[in-house]
């Protein structure tokens, strides 16, 4: 089945991540998936919740906003607190990069990454994921160099990229007008030894047989593995 947008199936939309993207935050960088845009910031704060008070861990969470007119027609603020879907996705982004960090290692800090779409075409929720690590590790790189931390609690890169099956197909990297028929789509967040984070997949039409669930592994494996590059790349080109 051809692409609107010409693509292969197991090719991802043109990606960018742009570093220091918000010059006053710890660590920032705004992620251009296709036509999806993010600007993912990182806050690193003395002190963590008060259930991990005196435990010697940190703590890594995540925010979300869609902004206004990310969409095509006008979306209103969450004046009164996040919804059910900003909830699950802000979840979903402390998680996964949670999974990256040695909690211990970080030590009594709070590190809050704020994800601000600005442009939405799909792929929102794994675009915040993988610029939100760039951002964290700029983040830890910056307190580093202050001299908070003595040791890089990094362990792993983490990323996060979207499959879905329409007509019969597996398709990497669903923009929104390949999402809102897909038959299946999933969400995968993978760290860079190959396991696996979190597996978010949905039968919207015809069940997900297991052949097809291993084809969208498959395809999501490799495009982590050129996202985690392109990570790498610009995390470099902050550092100088």
């Amino acid at each position: 089945m051809p692409r609107l947008d010409g693509r292969a199936p197991d090719q991802l939309r043109q990606i960018a991540i742009i570093p220091g993207a918000a010059p006053y935050a710890e660590g920032s960088a705004l992620i251009e998936v296709g036509s999806t845009r993010v600007l993912c910031a990182a806050t690193v704060e003395e002190g963590v919740p008060s259930w991990l008070r005196g435990q010697g861990r940190g703590w890594i969470t995540g925010e979300y906003a869609l902004l206004p007119r990310a969409t095509q027609t006008r979306n209103r603020r969450e004046r009164n607190g996040p919804g059910g879907r900003t909830q699950e996705i802000q979840r979903l982004i402390g998680r996964a990069l949670r999974a990256a960090v040695d909690l211990t290692t970080l030590g009594e800090y709070t590190i809050t990454i704020d994800c601000d779409v600005l442009q939405a075409d799909g792929g929102t929720r794994t675009a915040s994921i993988t610029g939100g690590y760039v951002a964290l590790a700029l983040a830890i790189a910056h307190i580093q160099q202050q001299g908070w931390l003595k040791h890089n609690p990094i362990r792993y890169a983490v990323a996060a990229v979207s499959a879905g099956i329409i007509d019969g197909e597996a398709l990497l990297d669903l923009n929104y007008e390949e999402d809102s028929r897909a038959d299946v789509d999933c969400n995968i967040v993978q760290i860079e030894t190959g396991d696996l984070v979190e597996v978010q997949a949905t039968a919207e039409g015809a069940a997900l047989t297991p052949d097809q669930f291993s084809r969208l592994l498959v395809l999501t494996s490799a495009g982590i593995r050129e996202l985690l590059a392109i990570q790498r790349t610009a995390v470099a080109s902050a550092r100088g």
